[in-house]
Parts: structure tokens; C-alpha cells; sequence
């Protein structure tokens, strides 16, 4: 889904018109589920090359007043009122407006290859950290124009390297899972102490989701961690079955996970869970 704005841009761009433009970005890239509705988490936030230079010192406060802002739109979202503000053309059915993730992540990128003039902002969003089958956010811009940087320049950070900065400011991380599905090599970061990992899809909604065939169950495992003794186990819920280092696991039986191991789903996906001390 692309946006366009009406707005002319003005020869710089100032700290508000960029929150004024993630919100906007926000609003676009709406998801809505049977009961709730997820808002982008994950801002990618391309400059004009002069802009994200005058800007660079400040950042840290942009990033601060633009989740604040975000966060106040959401509860005005879940707690409206008639002279309250709502999004533009959303009528208010009483879903629970959030986030995917666990805070507001605001990346920002000076556009050294042209696309971006001076005095605009392209924005890409993410639903969620990493991002998964059928939840994406969308591309934004200031000025009435088609979004055009490359999505690949993303791809010269690493995606463990990218995982991790999008994380920084959420909870501890447990343990991380690496995986190659349909849509290439994958990291996801455990900061939960219960996930679920399938296809999902037809009303199921996962934790981390495949790009995969049918062979991958929609909620194929879960993964549960034990805080007080520091520990995950591993339940197969599964029509095709679950291995874990070479063991096959008995469906609906919880297990004890190892500490490293790997985990092969349907002969599908192979997957490899490493926990952190």
C-alpha cells in the first residue's frame, strides 16, 4: 500500500512535521484482526542527505516525542470520546487498538542515493520486529510523490544485526531462533516467556510465522519458558510432527528444550534455538 501526502515540501523539514508524519504513516498502515487492530511498531525513517545531518543530534529526542505521540493516539483510540481525536475515516468498533511489539523502534537512514529531496521524509513501516507472512506496514512520504528507496538497502545490515537494534530499547532476550523458511534466512529474537511458531493464517494468529506449505501446521509448536528455573520446553502441536535433535516428539506432550538444539518441523524447516544465558 503506498500514501501520498498533499503537503509541498518546505526547505527543511522540522522535528514535528516528521512525528506528524509517522503518525500519519501510523495510520495508513493499520491491521485489523477479529478483536484487535495492530498499528506499525517499526519506523525506517529515510532523510535527504543535508536534513539527516542538521538532524543527527536530536534524534534521540524525535524518537521520544514520536512515541509519545504514538502512544497517546492509541489511547485515545481505545478510549474515545466525542470531542476526542480519531484517525481520519475510521469509525470507532470498539477493537483494541496495539502494537505487536513490545515498544516503538525509529530507525533513522540518510538516503545517499537521491530519491529522497531535500526536505522530505519516506517512511517504511513494520507491524512487528521481524517482519512476517501478511503483516507489513506501508510506505509513506511528506511530499505528493512515489515512495522510492530501495528496500534492500535494509538488507546491508545483517538481519540478527537488524533484530537486534530494533530490539533495543525491549525486553531481555531469552533466546534466539534461526530458520530459513520460503522467504529466506530468518533470526527471531525470544523476549516472551511463551511463543508459538507456525503458518498461521484462517484466524490463527502466531507468534513467529512460516513462509511455508501446507506441511507446516498454521500452530505447528510452542515454546515455553520457566522463569524460575530458567528453562524452556517444547510441545508438538503438530499433523506432521516435530524433531528435536533427532528425536521425534510425542504430539501435545510438553518436553523438556535443551539449551542449543535444533528443531525440524514436517521435514520442512529446520530450525536452530540457542538460549541465552
Amino acid at each position: 500500500m503506498t500514501q501520498r501526502g498533499l503537503t509541498r515540501s518546505p526547505a527543511h523539514i522540522g522535528g514535528q512535521t516528521i512525528i506528524d508524519q509517522v503518525l500519519r504513516n501510523a495510520e495508513a498502515g493499520q491491521f485489523e484482526l477479529g478483536y484487535t487492530v495492530l498499528l506499525p511498531c517499526i519506523f525506517n525513517l529515510y532523510l535527504h542527505p543535508d536534513d539527516y545531518a542538521r538532524l543527527s543530534g536530536i534524534f534521540t529526542h524525535i524518537r521520544e516525542d514520536a512515541r509519545r505521540a504514538l502512544r497517546d493516539r492509541i489511547a485515545q483510540l481505545n478510549n474515545p470520546s466525542p470531542r476526542g481525536l480519531a484517525f481520519r475515516g475510521r469509525k470507532f468498533d470498539r477493537k483494541e487498538y496495539k502494537i505487536a511489539g513490545s515498544d516503538f523502534v525509529f530507525e533513522f537512514f540518510s538516503d545517499d542515493d537521491g530519491s529522497v529531496p531535500l526536505g522530505d521524509v519516506e517512511i517504511h513501516s513494520e507491524l512487528a520486529e521481524t517482519p512476517r507472512p501478511g503483516f507489513h506496514g506501508v510506505r509513506t512520504t511528506l511530499i505528493e510523490r512515489e515512495p522510492s528507496v530501495q528496500t534492500a538497502r535494509l538488507d546491508a545490515m545483517s538481519r540478527s544485526e537488524h533484530a537486534e537494534a530494533s530490539l533495543a530499547v525491549a525486553e531481555r532476550v531469552y533466546a534466539e531462533i534461526r530458520y530459513e523458511d520460503d522467504s529466506g534466512p530468518q533470526i527471531y529474537l525470544v523476549t516472551q516467556d511463551e511463543i508459538s511458531i507456525g503458518r498461521g493464517g484462517d484466524g490463527r494468529i502466531v507468534d513467529l510465522a512460516l513462509y511455508s506449505d501446507d506441511e507446516i501446521s498454521r500452530e505447528h509448536l510452542r515454546l515455553r519458558r520457566d522463569p524460575g528455573r530458567n528453562r524452556f520446553f517444547i510441545v508438538d502441536r503438530s499433523m506432521n510432527g516435530t524433531v528435536v535433535n533427532g528425536r521425534k516428539l510425542v504430539r501435545d506432550i510438553e518436553e523438556t528444550l535443551p539449551a542449543k538444539a535444533t528443531i525440524a518441523l514436517a521435514d520442512q524447516i529446520k530450525m536452530q534455538f540457542e538460549q541465552r544465558s
